[in-house]
């Protein structure tokens, strides 16, 4: 193992403050007293996952408009109130959550937490930036629909995921952010925004238990809505290779996006895969792929892989971005590394610097408090422990080559896959 980071320096039971408000709420707190700010980060349950396909985009949309005015503030009160003491505040909805952050001074903590806990509690959805902001992401779907990569990953996800939540954009599409009203917007937040099974942490310049007071002060009795974390329907077997073209006139570039269903955070086998996903298409140049595809035969713009683990399965993809005349060469050459994984075992030396590599990046993951905040939320979302940090070299140091065979055997299997391309006319 890596001597180079220290275990003991790392966030755990020892140094992360735990309560349970009366409301059901969990707090975290991390005392970090190496600047004078402080991060409240902090998450419900309400995502993409709660919108039925014909409403897709309306957990997004209500989020972002969180913070365009609630029952005592207007927009511009609440962007001057910010903006005039230096600080930040941020929301946003993902597939099964809803997350916000602030960011400020020690000194400034008791406005932004009214102010965070006003736009939680009491935002309006002023008409005037129900529209404004509906206007905003047309147009973010307009470019889209131009967008090469984009389309690729969007065509994929709904050929990987039918009839799932995991299928739909969650940004939405052209017709359904259209149809939406201000009246979804108000019943979507009625309906799923509450305190039950919600999280969140502060980290920086107060003590752990001063803040933890803060935070049960300001969440500790909230109720709204009495929802849960919706269940994830069953995946459809993979049993057959999907393609697909997504022709976009007027294009010089193809992009691939091709892959399977992948595991989930929670899943026993994920850091097997994590570090599979390594040495195949992150390491030093993007992995095996990176040297092999770009480099070596010069096959793409850019290649690289992802293993998109959450509550539930994510897609584990390998994306490039090549010359429309190379897109089946770079589909072969990528499938060729894919089958490499699964029946020759990684190299004794390849294996360490892999290992190293992740090992000794978990650092710059916690530079900062955002950083730290970010992490301890979600060891608390995927029911990692408080010892998770200091767990993790150890996990990484353990996991042999013949695991990383093992899991890519499992899941990357060369006969049924989803291929996606987008391009101009083939």
């Amino acid at each position: 193992m890596t001597q180079r980071l220290n275990v003991d320096s790392l966030p755990g039971p020892d140094t992360i403050a735990r309560r349970t408000f009366p409301n059901g709420v969990v707090g975290l707190a991390y005392e970090n007293f190496s600047s004078p700010s402080v991060v409240v980060h902090g998450w419900l349950w309400a995502g993409s996952i709660d919108v039925p396909r014909e409403k897709a985009g309306l957990s997004g949309l209500t989020a972002s408009l969180l913070t365009r005015g609630t029952e005592s503030r207007t927009f511009a009160q609440i962007s001057e109130e910010i903006e005039s003491v230096g600080a930040t505040l941020s929301a946003g909805s993902a597939g099964h959550t809803t997350r916000f952050t602030i960011k400020c001074l020690v000194e400034d903590l008791p406005l932004l937490m009214d102010i965070l806990t006003n736009c939680l509690y009491h935002p309006v959805f002023p008409v005037e930036y129900v529209e404004r902001r509906r206007g905003e992401i047309l147009t973010a779907l307009e470019q889209r629909e131009q967008n090469t990569q984009a389309m690729a990953s969007l065509r994929f996800s709904e050929t990987m995921y039918p009839d799932h939540p995991y299928g739909n954009s969650q940004l939405g599409y052209p017709e359904t952010v259209k149809a939406l009203t201000r009246q979804d917007i108000e019943a979507f937040y009625r309906q799923h925004y509450g305190a039950r099974g919600m999280t969140v942490t502060i980290v920086g310049a107060v003590p752990c238990q001063e803040g933890l007071d803060i935070l049960q002060q300001a969440f500790g009795s909230w109720q709204g809505a009495d929802h849960v974390q919706a269940p994830l329907p069953p995946l459809r077997p993979l049993l057959e290779r999907k393609k697909m073209y997504t022709e976009i006139p007027g294009k010089s570039q193809s992009d691939i996006v091709l892959g399977w269903p992948g595991i989930s955070k929670r899943d026993p086998d994920f850091h097997k895969a994590y570090l599979a996903n390594c040495v195949l298409g992150r390491f030093g140049m993007m992995g095996r792929i990176g040297q092999h595809v770009r480099e070596n035969q010069g096959l793409a713009y850019y290649v690289y892989t992802s293993l998109d683990a959450g509550i539930g399965p994510g897609p584990w993809v390998a994306v490039a971005g090549v010359a429309p005349e190379n897109v089946d060469p770079a589909i072969e050459a990528v499938m060729a590394q894919i089958r490499r994984m699964r029946t020759e075992l990684v190299g004794e030396q390849e294996l360490a610097d892999n290992k190293a590599f992740i090992v000794d990046s978990l650092p710059l993951q916690l530079e900062g408090n955002e950083g730290i905040a970010a992490q301890i939320v979600n060891m608390e979302l995927f029911e990692l422990g408080l010892d998770y940090l200091k767990r993790f070299p150890g996990i990484i140091e353990s996991i042999t080559a013949d695991d990383i065979r093992a899991i890519a055997e499992r899941v990357m299997v060369p006969e049924a896959y989803v291929l996606s391309v987008a391009g101009p006319a083939s």
